[in-house]
């Protein structure tokens, strides 16, 4: 999230993800409302994950779980529906990724985890996210997004793959086309589902349930929880565990935000704005209007 003022830039370098150096500080003063009985784990190795799969989380860099993936990933894989609360820049699309990778059987080719989310760009990512932390244990997965061939998916999915992370026009459609069977479909995820549900997306969203199997285990991911969601989670879900930040704790302490006034744009203070934030951490910088806006 940003905003532009004047006609500066804004730089947001979000690196809470708990890489090359554990869990940012502001991570650990979130205060968690739980369902009783969960507790946090510090360390992946008490997870009871697969082998191969620490060896791919610790290959990628994670060297200890984010506050979110301390409380939410054991009752995922144990096979509870849960309801987490967490923002962008929180590790929850790692917690995502690695929770899919232990459940997933690899020796079947069918897809077994779907995964919506409301922009191309965060199913993109999560897809990127499963095979580099999955790579170990052969996990296949493929991004259902618009704005790709269609064809593509049509190939993917025929070749067969064990997870889908898709926006949920091209998912409906997927499955629509039963091109995307969903028959061995045991795990549904709904990221950032506050966010689809303000683009429009319920409809969507309830289609595709319904094409789903009975028995399913439903993750719903959201920063905020209105009515809407609430709604889903008690027509999708049974006895979900909830895991929820306290209202007062809700803020953007692990994403930093600042802008920079330039007199006019310009390649210099644009790769100026772009080096103040150090390598490697992630950045989106924008500029104040649409014709001039940048991805660092």
């Amino acid at each position: 999230m940003a905003m532009t003022a004047g006609g500066g830039s804004v730089v947001v370098p979000a690196n809470r993800a708990g890489r090359r150096g554990g869990v940012v500080d502001e991570d650990e003063k979130l205060v968690f409302e739980t369902s009783k009985g969960v507790e946090p784990i510090l360390s992946f190795d008490e997870m009871g994950i697969k082998d191969d799969l620490l060896r791919g989380i610790y290959n990628y860099g994670f060297e200890k779980p984010s506050a979110i993936q301390q409380r939410a990933v054991l009752p995922i894989i144990q096979g509870r529906d849960v309801i987490a609360q967490a923002q962008s820049g929180t590790g929850k699309t790692s917690m995502i990724a690695l929770t899919v990778c232990q459940v997933v059987d690899t020796a079947s080719r069918e897809v077994q985890v779907l995964i919506v989310s409301p922009t191309r760009e965060l199913a993109s990512q999560t897809e990127k996210v499963i095979l580099a932390i999955g790579n170990f244990i052969n996990i296949q997965a493929h991004a259902c997004i618009g704005g790709k061939s269609v064809g593509e998916d049509i190939r993917k999915l025929e070749y067969g793959v064990h997870v889908v992370s898709g926006t949920p026009g091209r998912v409906c459609d997927m499955i629509k086309r039963r091109t995307l069977r969903t028959r061995a479909i045991k795990l549904l995820v709904l990221d950032e589902s506050d966010e689809m549900l303000s683009r429009g997306f319920k409809d969507q969203i309830y289609d595709v349930y319904r094409y789903l199997p009975p028995e399913l285990q439903v993750v719903l991911i959201s920063a905020t929880l209105p009515n809407e969601i609430l709604e889903i989670t008690s027509k999708f879900m049974t006895d979900p565990v909830r895991i929820l930040v306290k209202r007062d704790e809700l803020t953007l302490e692990g994403i930093k935000q600042f802008f920079v006034a330039v007199e006019r744009r310009s390649g210099n203070s644009i790769r100026y704005v772009i080096s103040m934030i150090p390598s490697p951490s992630p950045r989106l910088l924008f500029s104040a209007t649409l014709s001039g806006r940048l991805t660092g």
